[in-house]
């Protein structure tokens, strides 16, 4: 007895329709017409014999059953895009494509010294690189749109493995016209003066919990959506804020009056950290890119 099994690009279709929840922009992201999808997709629920998606003019709306199956078929595509990994992996190491998610509190200021050393150690890689929180990165390198992530722990990024390049120690951050205290504790800061991150940056919850004061979360005066934002607002007296060490290291603070305390505490550092899908056959070749990482995050972490 003959089985007909779906295809790759059938259940490509299926899965960027539930991501974009839209007939026209699941197709273009699929590089493929809408009348090419959908007549895909009624190919696919034919040979199934079910329906997966409800159709009417104003939403896509799955079955239960067509939820299941999208799941399934978003990791059989990430299978197959790693058997496809492991047969580049067995060739030239570190050569071909790789896509890199790197998170907006980490990329401005270590890529600029990785970079180049990557192009010099590995001129047949091919590295394209996105900037992108945590949490959107994670999913990002889960659904197989990443290969790896430059991402700072401790922070909960699915089944990964993960190797620890280097601590990042925070900073607290004083306007110029303040005598900043001889010991930068939690202790010392005043909840109505501190400037945070908003939501979605993992830099803030690394924060919070290094000071381990819960009220803080509550009482931050104001939520920046950059360090650079974060620095404007200090630097014009608008109150205090916590910096990681590679951002003043890179000069973030240049032209400013800011002046900065190591915080003291029982953990005032972040680690930064490479991280691939645990799974992929090409983790092998993360490991063998970590050292040249390594080794300019110990220039970073030391550099004064």
């Amino acid at each position: 007895m003959t089985t007909y099994l779906p295809t790759i690009k059938q259940l490509q279709y299926l899965v960027a329709l539930q991501e974009h929840g839209h007939f026209g922009k699941a197709a273009e992201a699929c590089f493929v017409t809408q009348s090419t999808l959908s007549a895909g997709l009624r190919e696919l629920e034919s040979l199934i014999g079910v329906t997966l998606v409800e159709r009417n003019r104003r939403v896509v709306r799955f079955t239960a059953l067509g939820e299941r199956i999208a799941d399934k078929a978003r990791r059989v595509l990430r299978e197959a895009e790693e058997l496809g990994d492991m047969v580049r992996a067995a060739g030239k190491p570190l050569a071909g494509e790789l896509r890199m998610s790197v998170i907006p509190t980490i990329a401005p200021f270590l890529l600029p010294r990785i970079l180049p050393r990557l192009r010099r150690d590995w001129p047949d890689l091919k590295l394209y690189l996105r900037e992108e929180t945590s949490g959107a990165a994670c999913e990002s390198l889960n659904h197989g749109r990443a290969d790896c992530v430059l991402l700072a722990l401790p922070y909960a990024c699915g089944d990964i493995e993960s190797d620890i390049l280097f601590e990042d120690r925070l900073f607290l951050a004083y306007p110029g016209n303040e005598q900043p205290p001889e010991t930068a504790t939690a202790d010392t800061i005043d909840e109505k003066r501190l400037l945070l991150l908003e939501d979605g940056h993992c830099l803030k919850d690394h924060v919070l919990s290094a000071c381990n004061r819960p009220e803080l979360r509550a009482n931050a005066a104001m939520l920046g959506t950059s360090l650079h934002t974060l620095v404007q607002m200090v630097d014009n007296g608008l109150g205090v804020t916590m910096l990681p060490e590679m951002a003043i290291e890179a000069n973030i603070l240049a032209n400013t009056g800011i002046t900065t305390r190591p915080l003291i505490a029982d953990h005032p550092s972040r680690s930064i950290a490479l991280a691939w899908r645990r799974a992929s056959p090409r983790g092998q070749k993360r490991r063998s890119s970590c050292p040249t990482a390594r080794d300019i995050g110990a220039d970073c972490a030391t550099a004064q």
